[in-house]
């Protein structure tokens, strides 16, 4: 876990932390609510184990991001989706014929695959997310926002599209809040954060963003390299040097690198 710094009193980002983070708030607001109307919230009509399982598999599909949709625009065909692996037995996953795929990344966004997703992803958001927008302003973080996940996901697309993951739906918000990471750490490199560590028993130490985003943005490019267990890490990578560039650039004129502009816990 991360603990950030509060800014100063009576600076200028402190000025800013008052305003409430409403595109924080409101992207937070909005995946949550997705997901409790979807086939991995609480409604019974989807029925439960292998029925809900298919259900969540058709789900991201409708909803997600396919590389090879992005790439060819158009959906899969139904002898495409037939050779995926089914998420339970007898699962057929249907032809999309009204599906967009450009408008696919948008909706892939907010679309997250169960509860430990969503709030792994939300955790970071909810910390990282209202300092960087009290920074850049609420309509330039919802655009960069917006723009470094499609980036993203377009980058993973074109990096995926021939590979066994090019017909799976990619959904989450990850490589979007990546690119909050990457802001983050450019606006405030040395900012002192509190970092709960898991193999010091969770020993809380003070160190530097520039170290804890530092080793988190390593640990996403080595496992790039390593592969497995379904996660596109290469999203993240791609999302949070995004991010990072789109901070430098679109930094306020005159505006320092001061310290954070509130506090917040994330996973």
């Amino acid at each position: 876990m991360v603990l950030s710094a509060p800014a100063r009193a009576g600076s200028p980002a402190a000025e800013r932390a008052a305003r409430t983070p409403v595109v924080s708030y409101l992207l937070i607001a909005l995946s949550a609510l997705v997901l409790i109307v979807g086939p991995s919230g609480p409604d019974p009509s989807y029925g439960g184990g292998d029925a809900r399982a298919c259900a969540e598999q058709r789900y991201e599909h409708r909803w997600g991001a396919v590389p090879a949709e992005l790439l060819s625009g158009s959906p899969l065909t139904a002898a495409q989706l037939s050779a995926l692996p089914p998420a339970a037995p007898g699962c057929v996953l249907p032809p999309t014929p009204g599906k967009v795929p450009e408008l696919s990344v948008l909706t892939s966004l907010f679309v997250h695959a169960g509860w430990l997703h969503l709030i792994g992803n939300l955790l970071f958001l909810f910390v990282f997310g209202p300092a960087v927008e009290s920074r850049l302003g609420r309509f330039r973080f919802l655009t960069g926002y917006l723009a470094i996940g499609y980036l993203a996901t377009y980058g993973y697309a074109v990096a995926e599209a021939h590979t066994a993951d090019g017909m799976r739906a990619l959904v989450g918000a990850s490589g979007a809040i990546a690119g909050v990471l990457g802001a983050y750490l450019r606006l405030w490199p040395r900012a002192r954060v509190t970092a709960l560590v898991p193999v010091l028993l969770f020993l809380p130490l003070r160190l530097p963003a520039w170290l804890v985003l530092g080793l988190w943005f390593a640990l996403q490019g080595w496992s790039v390299g390593a592969g497995g267990n379904g996660v596109a890490y290469l999203v993240h990578v791609i999302g949070f040097v995004t991010g990072w560039l789109f901070a430098w650039a679109a930094r306020p004129a005159g505006d320092t690198l001061g310290a954070p502009s509130r506090t917040g816990v994330a996973q």
